[in-house]
């Protein structure tokens, strides 16, 4: 699974700065869940071909009498899910009775620890450094986070003390079976459904070991068809499983959306859709997963209940248009088998592979029923499609001024694709490029036709 790096350390050394800098963001890509994340941001960050989850947290007083404190409960719970922890201090302050507390803390947890003294721009990196040698954390590593400088540095000796791992999921699953991941708020039904499904007739299934913090792959097979249920919930043997409220896990519940194919968010039919529900279903999104919205414990509800319902989900999850709805009751089976269905399509679609003239048909005729808009006094013109990726499918779409199209237009391709290719359950990406003029640079250059043009010209004008 995905390796994961908590930043840590005293308020203000500059822990978010080099989050942003460490995920090339503003923000964290799955933003602060309310009662959960408040104190830490979870996002994805890339080293060249090398993935990995960062965290950043609140600060660390190193008082005793705040240790206990919600801040510090947050960032203790991302130190227990990290494999690596940069443990920050500021140059500037130089060696704080604070930094010393947490590096006791710290040496404590056996995790390993990366010493980062950052805002080293403007100070004498050395003698600042020399300070921070008494922690015994070994050697510092000099950054400064909000220019990037000593960053690359940081990741590159940071990431050779992590494990490689696959970039996807491909080679975690020895099979060419359906990944699916089952995600979801505490006591929404996950536990209820996953034990539906393993009890289904016709389902043989057996636990495969966990990997890292207990994420594991259940095989099995329904109808001749291969799946992989991705579990976020921890170990649960059948005959162990009890209907408890299960400790929900942030970095579970990430690292199994990217190794999915397709994801099943649970939502409770009683509960109005919170913004944690909205955070997971973005972090599904941002990722390109096929989706499958179960909206549990629907038996019971009257048909005013159920439109309250489906105005929330219009409202709080409008950026889900492509996923499919299903109501189930997990309790009762209820619309639990209708699931299968709705897998099968949404990893057909995601992982289709699509023809080139048969996307440019499609563009062309999209471009002939609404043309794109003028820039400038100059049309955007679109000329080829082809396919780019799967998983979602990616689109690529060769043209001029493509960087110009406009999102209104880009959303009425994308639904064009979408109804032309009849896909379901899967989000569609689009990527524009432009082409180079082969007269840029060139424009006081004739043709070797227009200088005919030019010479049959000027002779005509002399014989007059």
């Amino acid at each position: 699974m995905l390796p994961v790096i908590a930043l840590v350390g005293r308020p203000n050394v500059g822990k978010s700065t080099l989050f942003n800098r460490m995920t090339r963001t503003r923000d964290a890509l799955v933003a602060d869940v309310p009662g959960l994340t408040r104190d830490r941001k979870y996002g994805d960050g890339k080293v060249g071909d090398r993935p990995f989850i960062v965290i950043d947290t609140g600060g660390l007083s190193g008082e005793a009498d705040d240790l206990d404190g919600l801040m510090a409960q947050q960032a203790w719970q991302a130190i227990e899910e990290a494999d690596l922890l940069f443990f920050m201090v500021d140059a500037r302050d130089g060696l704080m009775s604070g930094d010393e507390t947490i590096a006791a803390a710290l040496r404590r947890t056996g995790k390993v620890v990366q010493l980062v003294v950052n805002k080293t721009d403007g100070v004498d990196a050395n003698s600042a450094m020399a300070d921070f040698y008494a922690l015994g954390m070994g050697e510092p590593h000099a950054i400064a986070a909000a220019h990037g400088r000593g960053v690359a540095a940081l990741m590159d000796a940071a990431l050779a003390t992590l494990p490689v791992v696959a970039d996807t999921a491909d080679d975690m699953v020895d099979d060419d079976s359906i990944r699916v991941a089952v995600v979801g708020r505490p006591n929404v039904g996950k536990s209820t459904l996953i034990n539906r499904i393993m009890g289904e007739q016709r389902v043989l299934a057996f636990d495969r070991p966990g990997t890292t913090r207990d994420s594991i792959f259940i095989p099995f097979r329904r109808d001749e068809v291969a799946y992989t249920l991705i579990d976020t919930a921890g170990v649960r043997r059948r005959a162990r499983v009890t209907e408890a409220v299960e400790k929900f896990s942030v970095i579970k519940t990430l690292q199994a959306i990217d190794a999915a194919h397709v994801v099943i968010l649970v939502l409770d039919a009683h509960q109005e859709i919170s913004e944690q529900d909205a955070s997971l279903a973005g972090y599904i999104a941002e990722k390109g997963r096929a989706l499958i919205v179960a909206v549990n414990k629907w038996d019971g509800l009257d048909a005013h209940q159920q439109n309250q319902i489906g105005g929330q989900l219009e409202r709080r999850l409008p950026f889900l248009g492509f996923a499919t709805l299903q109501h189930i009751s997990a309790l009762h089976g209820t619309g639990v088998g209708n699931l299968f269905p709705h897998i099968q399509k949404a990893y057909d679609s995601a992982m289709r592979e699509l023809s080139t003239p048969k996307l440019t048909a499609i563009l062309e005729h999209a471009v002939q029923a609404h043309q794109p808009p003028l820039v400038r006094g100059r049309r955007i013109k679109l000329r080829y499609a082809h396919q780019g990726g799967r998983n979602p499918p990616l689109i690529v779409i060769h043209g001029n001024q493509t960087e110009r199209v406009p999102a209104p237009y880009k959303r009425y391709l994308m639904n064009a694709f979408r109804d032309a290719l009849k896909l379901t359950g899967t989000p569609i990406r689009l990527e524009f490029k432009t082409g180079e003029n082969p007269y840029k640079g060139r424009r006081n250059k004739l043709t070797g036709r227009q200088q005919k043009r030019k010479i049959r010209l000027m002779r005509h004008v002399k014989k007059r």
